[in-house]
């Protein structure tokens, strides 16, 4: 009679499978990749459209100073809610260490105009000269036709 011997070792694989660690890395890289500018823009506003945008390229730094005004009337500088009374003063302790002394303004294009004339009123009182008013470029219209259906 003969004794079955079985070699179990010769079956073991010791390499590790990275495939899935990329995948979900990967995965993990693109919602971070949509996510990040989402947080630049703290308080959600719909800019008005304009056909002249100028590229205002600091006003996504960090440390720049942004009030925005939503449609329905509230002022927030930064991510934080204000009151009009007190931007002016909040403005001035902000900009007090700063170079740039640019004031931009993300007002909701439905936002009530009075509301906005005096939140930029209140950020000229802290003594700011230059103020920044944040829009998107608007799309240019297609002025082609289109092809007839069914011509001869």
């Amino acid at each position: 009679m003969a004794i079955a011997v079985r070699n179990e070792g010769a079956k073991v694989n010791a390499n590790i499978n990275v495939t899935p660690m990329v995948d979900v890395m990967l995965v993990l890289l693109i919602i971070f990749m949509v996510i990040t500018p989402m947080l630049q823009n703290k308080v959600n506003v719909d800019l008005a459209q304009s056909a002249n945008a100028t590229p205002m390229d600091d006003a996504n730094k960090e440390d720049s100073v942004v009030v925005a005004v939503t449609r329905d009337s509230r002022v927030y500088l930064g991510q934080n809610q204000v009151s009009i009374a007190n931007l002016g003063p909040q403005v001035r302790d902000e900009l007090e260490n700063k170079t740039s002394k640019i004031v931009y303004f993300r007002a909701d294009a439905r936002s009530h105009y009075g509301t906005v004339m005096d939140a930029i009123d209140a950020v000229r009182t802290a003594g700011v000269e230059e103020v920044g008013m944040l829009t998107e470029q608007q799309q240019p219209i297609s002025t082609s036709r289109p092809p007839a259906a069914g011509g001869q």
